[in-house]
């Protein structure tokens, strides 16, 4: 894990993206993301540092998905370092935040509630 990336604006980890051996996460200027990802452009456009901040029930851009839907409400009602400190402990555990490509153990969900109760319960799924 990489705690120093945090957080990005959208609630996905960039702490932990498989990505973050070339990327230094969206909070920089040199995102890969910045011409195209409509949650990092709102927020900035907002003056907030993360998605969690607003008010609005958001389902744009990333927020179409479940995974990143769910993170976003998590950091919103725990913080973003509970976040970083349960998905610390989870892959200690053995849960894996990309196993292929951008996927891995906290994807495949189709209830945000489910997918905040696994990251919780620091337990994996049968």
């Amino acid at each position: 894990m990489k705690r120093e990336l945090g957080i990005a604006r959208c609630g996905l980890a960039c702490c932990l993206c498989s990505e973050n051996s070339h990327c230094v996460g969206c909070n920089s200027d040199e995102c890969p993301g910045s011409a195209w990802c409509e949650n990092r452009r709102c927020s900035a456009q907002k003056g907030i540092s993360g998605c969690w901040q607003c008010g609005e029930d958001c389902h744009k851009g990333m927020f179409g998905k479940i995974k990143p839907y769910g993170f976003k409400e998590f950091v919103r009602r725990y913080g973003a370092e509970k976040l970083m400190d349960c998905l610390e402990h989870n892959e200690q555990n053995g849960i894996v935040y990309h196993r292929e490509g951008i996927s891995g153990d906290y994807d495949d969900f189709s209830d945000v509630e489910a997918l905040i109760d696994f990251i919780l319960s620091e337990k994996r799924r049968i």
